[in-house]
């Protein structure tokens, strides 16, 4: 099944901001290929850590599941 962690990441931003992810004054599209993202997200079986600068942040997603906003943990992508 496809993962797409497009809201996850809108959401672990947000958060860190303290707004809803509707609140925040970018679009994630304009600053990362979703497409790629989502893809390398489907190598479950692969040790991986895409990193990559937002307005005012810098967003680390690894394979384990963590999305990392300047350099908290914020959100896991992975259902426990």
């Amino acid at each position: 099944m496809p993962r797409n962690l497009t809201p996850d990441i809108a959401e672990a931003v947000a958060s860190s901001e303290g707004v809803e992810p509707t609140e925040l004054d970018f679009v994630l599209a304009d600053h990362i290929d979703l497409n790629a993202l989502n893809q390398l997200a489907e190598h479950g079986n692969s040790t991986w850590t895409l990193r990559f600068e937002l307005p005012d942040h810098s967003v680390t997603v690894t394979s384990g599941g963590l999305i990392l906003v300047d350099s908290r943990p914020v959100q896991n992508w992975i259902s426990p």
